[in-house]
């Protein structure tokens, strides 16, 4: 079974592209909303969720697992190896397989997240061990704002002042590096138009756990949402990305 975390419903749009190139695996989510956004934590505070997470994922049967979620760092789960009985083959995070898409393209790339991403400069030293410079934004109170349901026009208003002294005709790329802003596509579309093309990193996740854990994860199609908090928007968008499939939700709290 593959386990995925991730501070909310951002996730989903991981699960979402999981599930096209995956559609027989047995999948256990884990949604801790009582903690979002973990895009404002500490890294102290990011540690311990971490292992909270990978470890009610591993106590519930999942054997490999999915970091859907930018704020955590490559480092940071690597380092629980040993303190977790899980190997490195069978843990993926987001950074990996994204700046590895980008090895040999000589796009202009520009990236956005939330603070805590950008503090950490994970993607920033990931790109530079390839060669490659990005630019990034931080975009505070966004992923919260997708988490709790805000309207459009909120989100235009967020997107557009973090941009407000950026010039995108200078990239080819932004990259969208929390699973929350594809969630927000047409927020982002209206508010900096079309010129210049949005990657979501869950497709090249996506494609990495097909070719690592397949065909170790075939199974029947299950799908398990556990989360810390109950959330109306979550159970919406779950239902709206997986109108056609079965599945569970239970309530930590």
């Amino acid at each position: 079974m593959i386990g995925i975390f991730d501070s909310g419903s951002g996730g989903l749009t991981v699960l979402s592209a999981i599930r096209d190139r995956l559609p027989s695996a047995d999948v256990l989510y884990f949604g801790d909303i009582k903690n979002l956004p973990y895009g404002s934590k500490s890294r102290e505070e990011l540690s311990l969720l971490t292992i909270q997470a990978i470890q009610l994922l591993h106590e519930r049967g999942a054997r490999s697992i999915v970091s859907a979620c930018n704020s955590v760092s490559a480092s940071l789960a690597i380092s629980l190896f040993d303190a977790i009985d899980i190997a490195p083959e069978h843990l993926i995070e987001m950074v990996g397989p994204t700046v590895s898409f980008f090895r040999k393209s000589p796009s202009r790339l520009i990236l956005c997240a939330t603070p805590a991403t950008i503090r950490s400069e994970i993607y920033q030293s990931a790109f530079r061990m390839i060669g490659k410079e990005v630019e990034y934004v931080a975009i505070p109170d966004l992923a919260r704002a997708i988490e709790s349901g805000a309207g459009e026009e909120e989100l235009v208003q967020i997107i557009t002042q973090a941009f407000a002294l950026l010039s995108l005709q200078d990239f080819d790329a932004l990259i969208l590096a929390c699973t929350h802003y594809p969630l927000a596509i047409t927020a982002f579309r209206k508010a900096l138009g079309d010129s210049t093309h949005l990657f979501d990193p869950a497709l090249a996740v996506a494609a990495r756990v097909e070719r690592q854990l397949w065909p170790r994860e075939s199974g029947y199609g299950k799908t398990q949402f556990v989360i810390s908090k109950d959330s109306e928007h979550f159970r919406r968008l779950a239902s709206q990305l997986f109108p056609e499939k079965s599945y569970s939700v239970e309530v930590l709290e």
